[in-house]
């Protein structure tokens, strides 16, 4: 893998100067994706668990997943992908002035993820950096990112850049639910005049109490999962996310002179916090169901032939519904080669990353389509936690995709993605139960330096070297 500052630059290297008037544009300049230097193939795990051939290829669309061994945790995770994105940005480091970490990877009650992430700043002299962590689930770095946003538009603001970093290392017991696994983290540089900038106001929030998914053990890495509600939860949150988003823009085309239902035609790509990737599927043809019954009647017989006889259902009443779920993802299947199967590159390679899953479907997308194709087009984009908290909101990407665009430099910064994953090594289906066996071993454990051999890491990235009696954690970084 080459060093990342060979790799491009989307930003200028000096810190925004502030001005009276509202910033223009807010949204991500930049982002870094990290992902472990190892992965476990799913076919390798089918054998080993004795399930049919196709059960985790097929049924849930995973391909590969990629895995921690005791080196890496997430303070690991989230030191390795900021600096990266800092060395290739060339941003001065006191250009920083908010940095917002997203994670449910919890290894203490108390300290953040960001207070050990200030040690990279140490040397600029910087301190003067707000945020702290966000956690619900897979929710926390999408409030991490709308979190930097609101700062920035506010009177808070004092001219400087925001980092959100998510990350989180996704672990099962020994299982069904293993296979759903990974790890991974995403840094966004966020900052005026983005070449996929947050559209203001069209936000669709969905929040309830549910226990789908939970971590009540806190002496487990594992959690309490009911996989069936928290599928059933997913779809929920998702048709409320819409409707609220639909609401919003309505009302932004009314005051516009614009009388037209808003619909998924308006989305130009969508992309999805992504579990697994047969769930994102599904999920797309659940959002062409919304538009199927809130369409006129003659707008369902010239558009949607063949589902007629699914016009007197209630979404409410669906989320279970496999007739539902078979015709319309077969229905959407041209929609979903469109707009959303690139999406899910990264996530087929290397399983769920948790916070960072939504934006590393992002990057996903960057990485698979050229500056052109993807110039002046509204992103639609997903974000769900169990417990449960989810948005649906909107990135417009910038028109002007020309060669050295700021659009056009952000999509080669991440057009090395497959040549990444490529990279990593292949471990049995062996060495990776027996790495997890090693992760549940030291899990909470004192005075200890984590077992293996720190060469099989990416060059620059950081690992955790020793935890001391005190539980303080010490990490040092493997030179390029």
């Amino acid at each position: 893998m080459e060093p990342v500052s060979n790799r491009f630059s989307t930003v200028s290297a000096v810190p925004l100067a502030k001005t009276n008037n509202w910033p223009k544009d807010v949204g991500i300049l930049a982002l870094e994706v990290y992902f472990p230097a190892q992965y476990v193939d799913q076919t390798d795990l089918e054998k080993y668990n004795k399930v049919e051939a196709g059960k985790y290829t097929v049924g849930l669309g995973q391909t590969q997943m990629g895995f921690c061994s005791v080196q890496e945790d997430i303070n690991s995770l989230c030191l390795t992908v900021v600096q990266r994105l800092m060395e290739r940005t060339q941003i001065p480091w006191d250009a920083v002035g908010r940095l917002e970490v997203g994670t449910e990877t919890i290894i203490d009650k108390s300290k953040s993820v960001k207070t050990v992430l200030m040690e990279l700043f140490q040397d600029s002299g910087n301190t003067d950096v707000e945020g702290i962590d966000t956690i619900n689930a897979c929710y926390g770095g999408t409030a991490s990112l709308f979190n930097a946003a609101n700062w920035m538009e506010s009177s808070s603001w004092d001219g400087r850049y925001a980092l959100v970093v998510c990350g989180d290392i996704a672990v099962y017991a020994s299982g069904s639910a293993r296979p759903t696994g990974g790890a991974g983290a995403v840094a966004m540089l966020v900052g005026p005049e983005a070449p996929l900038a947050l559209e203001q106001g069209l936000r669709g929030t969905h929040m309830e109490n549910v226990y789908d998914f939970y971590k009540p053990d806190l002496a487990s890495e594992y959690p309490v999962v009911d996989g069936k509600l928290s599928i059933q939860c997913y779809f929920r949150a998702l048709d409320r996310c819409y409707s609220f988003y639909r609401q919003k823009i309505h009302n932004q085309w009314k005051q516009a002179g614009i009388e037209r239902p808003f619909t998924m035609d308006d989305f130009q790509f969508m992309i999805f916090h992504s579990p697994f990737c047969k769930l994102v599927q599904k999920s797309l043809g659940r959002l062409m169901f919304n538009d199927f019954l809130s369409a006129s009647s003659d707008t369902r017989t010239s558009r949607y032939k063949g589902l007629e006889a699914f016009s007197g259902l209630n979404l409410e009443d669906t989320y279970t519904n496999r007739d539902v779920d078979a015709a319309f993802q077969k229905a959407s299947l041209d929609m979903f080669n469109k707009k959303t199967k690139a999406s899910l590159y990264l996530s087929a390679h290397n399983g769920n990353m948790y916070t960072s899953s939504l934006y590393g479907c992002l990057a996903s997308l960057l990485s698979q389509h050229s500056a052109q194709d993807l110039a002046g087009s509204r992103i639609g984009a997903f974000s769900y936690g169990s417990g449960m908290a989810a948005s649906l909101f909107s990135l417009r990407a910038s028109k002007d995709a020309s060669s050295g665009s700021p659009l056009e430099k952000l999509v080669s910064s991440v057009s090395d993605l497959p040549n990444r994953l490529a990279s990593r090594k292949r471990a049995s289906a062996e060495e990776f139960t027996e790495i997890m066996d090693q992760r549940e071993h030291f899990h909470r454990k004192v005075n200890f330096s984590p077992p293996g051999d720190t060469n099989s890491l990416f060059p620059g990235t950081w690992y955790l070297e020793q935890v001391d009696e005190m539980y303080r954690r010490k990490y040092s970084r493997r030179p390029f």
